[in-house]
């Protein structure tokens, strides 16, 4: 019987560990991009968050101007305002020449948490004297415009964000 003998592997004396380097090397580059990817993801949870937060202070805000929209049609309609307005027939002004500045009176507001509101009656406005009825025109409430500045913020108990929207309304 024929034996054939195979080479013998030959095998180093002395290990070097240039295997153990490289692994160590790749854990710490491995490890790099894991906190990399921990910064990325937490930066895009802030900027969710500072979204949400926008977003819901711009819906509050909306719902506070439709509000007052429908409060302001049932004041020149003579019938029961809608519940939870911020208005009444006093505090709607007809003064058109106060320089009113939506955006100063947005960073006005005290106390952030709560909305409000401004509404002017505009369509009464013109002439030199800055008020149709100076003018002897008559008193139209079929048409009347009015100028609503609205404002609110994303939560009443720890407000983060805040909207001011300025618009204009007629009936």
């Amino acid at each position: 019987m024929n034996r054939t003998s195979h080479p013998r592997l030959s095998i180093p004396r002395q290990q070097r560990g240039a295997v153990l380097y490289v692994a160590l090397i790749m854990l710490l580059l491995l490890a790099l991009i894991g906190v990399a990817g921990m910064q990325v993801a937490g930066m895009q949870e802030k900027m969710a968050s500072n979204y949400r937060a926008a977003n819901r202070s711009f819906q509050n805000t909306e719902g506070v101007l439709r509000n007052t929209e429908r409060a302001a049609e049932a004041i020149t309609d003579r019938t029961d305002l809608p519940p939870g307005s911020l208005i009444s027939a006093t505090s709607i002004t007809t003064n058109c020449e106060d320089g009113f500045d939506p955006v100063q009176w947005g960073r006005d507001q005290v106390n952030p948490a709560l909305p409000a509101v401004n509404v002017r009656r505009i369509d009464k406005c013109g002439g030199p004297g800055g008020n149709a009825l100076d003018e002897g025109q008559p008193n139209d409430d079929d048409s009347a415009s009015f100028q609503i500045t609205a404002y609110s913020a994303d939560d009443t108990t720890n407000p983060s964000s805040w909207t001011v929207i300025d618009t204009i309304f007629k009936l």
